[in-house]
């Protein structure tokens, strides 16, 4: 009985311990890269946010980040210090958000949560419409000074970036399922004012839920 205890306490004290393995390491020692595009639009605001963008990135998901101006691209790239294995995915996420046109205190809640999303669409994939009923089409989801589009944003608790003709829209699964079918309602044809009296409801219900 006494030899089983020693031996249990020796295999005990045997047991080894392994620290956590880095991103850097996980990838087998090699610094994979993510090149997110930069569209001609937002060139500009991209220098004027890059100290704001890049702020997250290299504090809270230890990246790497720099601007290829020849190829127009930003370039992220994991380094020794990276913790996490899914940081250089995140930041791409958060980088392409931004490129989609989102602002970044918008963007950066893609790193914050994980429940949230980006579903893109086209305004002719719910209705084939062009020339002025294409913009009739882009106007009654804007809005009169973005009125509907704000009241659409703070009703379902989601934010929704028109470009042309592609809608972005970025929040919780179910909340971009309400700001999709407000969306689509309004590309199809329905006056703002039912929109609105609906989108009441669902702020109403949102409420009580919460």
């Amino acid at each position: 009985g006494v030899e089983a205890q020693f031996t249990q306490e020796g295999a005990e004290e045997a047991v080894p311990e392994f620290s956590p393995l880095t991103a850097q390491e996980m990838a087998g020692n090699t610094n994979e890269l993510r090149r997110v595009r930069v569209p001609a639009h937002r060139f500009t605001p991209l220098r004027n946010d890059w100290a704001l963008l890049t702020q997250p990135l290299v504090e809270h998901l230890q990246l790497q980040v720099r601007m290829n101006t020849r190829n127009r691209c930003v370039e992220l790239k994991a380094s020794e210090f990276t913790p996490d294995a899914s940081a250089l995915q995140k930041g791409a996420d958060f980088v392409q958000a931004y490129m989609m046109g989102f602002e970044v205190q918008d963007a950066v809640a893609l790193l914050r949560r994980e429940d949230l999303f980006i579903d893109s669409f086209q305004v002719t994939d719910v209705k084939m419409l062009r020339g002025d009923h294409l913009s009739r089409a882009i106007g009654r989801i804007a809005g009169q000074e973005g009125k509907t589009r704000f009241a659409i944003e703070n009703a379902t608790r989601t934010r929704i970036v028109l470009a042309d003709q592609h809608i972005h829209i970025l929040g919780c699964f179910a909340n971009i399922k309400l700001a999709r079918d407000a969306i689509c309602s309004l590309i199809l044809g329905s006056p703002p004012g039912k929109v609105y009296n609906h989108m009441r409801n669902v702020a109403s219900r949102m409420n009580e839920r919460y």
